[in-house]
């Protein structure tokens, strides 16, 4: 087709016409030219804690700079940050924000980290890449918070810049990924092993939501798969689902679901299982899997205690994760 133009970034392969953009709205065919029209427009910054990414193995207590500009590359029926994530850039306020302008923010309200999140930093990947190389130079780590859903060779080049894979595992079903983030499930699991084996720091978090992937033979599988495919001392967290967008038909996830969800993951030897989005006394501490020792203590984003000594239990146990 006549000056047509296929993005290979994500697996939708999308052909995209002369003014038209791809399913995600932002990457655009401009005179024949791939274009990420959302460059340096961020439509959200804030400084927020790295536990409300979830991300609890990464220098706990620290601030992270985290922004996000408009579009997904999915779907997803109950998409909390639908607003911005299925809007359209030319109807979106937008700051106007280069690379070194984030980088500079960062380091003026002492943020240990950046993170590319509430949306999808797989769609406006260049501008992900260009503002976590600027950051590196600068020694601010960087965090992706995505759903992973890539193609593997502009994934492993973006993961050379990164710190933190905070990877969606949406579900463990082909049927669920079809029908919630109408996408499919291969690449997602490809994307959390190729971000392990680059020694990128991983932790996966999966939303139960009911009736569609929280039945105990779900859950199984989902926790197996990551404990064969990544190992047991990936954290994990269970988040509770809360009707909303286009999934307001269903209730919260039980309590009782997520209590559960923990115990299956236990039972399978995975070593870090976190619940979230409800107060839980415990839900949200890290313990050493050795001797049990309460390691990090957290009341929802702020972290009470913190007992780890150069990332280790004081039984000698290391604990996985980047700490200071």
């Amino acid at each position: 087709m006549s000056n047509s133009v296929q993005c290979k970034l994500c697996p939708r392969y999308c052909i995209i016409m002369p003014g038209q953009s791809g399913e995600c709205r932002v990457r655009v065919n401009i005179d024949g030219k791939l274009t990420c029209v959302v460059y340096g427009f961020p439509c959200s910054i804030n400084v927020d804690p790295i536990e409300k990414k979830p991300c609890f193995h990464f220098l706990p207590g620290t601030k992270s700079l985290s922004m996000a500009t408009v579009g997904c590359n999915l779907h997803c029926l109950n998409c909390q940050n639908w607003e911005i994530s299925q809007a359209n850039p030319e109807e979106s306020e937008a700051y106007n924000c280069s690379p070194e302008k984030l980088v500079d923010a960062a380091v003026k309200y002492k943020c240990e980290s950046i993170s590319y999140t509430y949306t999808d930093p797989v769609v406006f990947y260049e501008f992900v890449f260009d503002t976590a190389k600027l950051a590196q130079e600068k020694k601010i780590r960087n965090v992706l918070v995505t759903a992973g859903y890539i193609n593997t060779k502009p994934w492993k080049v973006l993961l050379k810049q990164v710190d933190v894979a905070r990877i969606d595992l949406k579900g463990i079903t082909e049927e669920f990924y079809q029908k919630v983030p109408q996408a499919t499930l291969k690449p997602v699991l490809d994307a959390i092993v190729t971000a392990k084996e680059m020694g990128v720091h991983v932790e996966i978090i999966n939303l139960l939501i009911p009736t569609l992937n929280d039945s105990p033979k779900d859950i199984r599988n989902l926790v197996q798969w990551i404990a064969k495919n990544v190992g047991k001392e990936i954290p994990l967290h269970f988040s509770r689902f809360f009707p909303m967008y286009k999934m307001k038909n269903l209730p919260p996830t039980p309590l009782e679901t997520l209590d559960l969800a923990k115990k299956i993951s236990t039972d399978e030897g995975m070593e870090f299982v976190y619940i979230g989005n409800i107060a839980s006394q415990e839900g949200q501490n890290t313990y050493c899997p050795a001797c049990k020792k309460l390691l990090i203590e957290r009341s929802g984003f702020n972290v009470l205690q913190n007992n780890l000594e150069d990332g280790k239990c004081s039984c000698g146990r290391a604990i996985y994760g980047v700490w200071k």
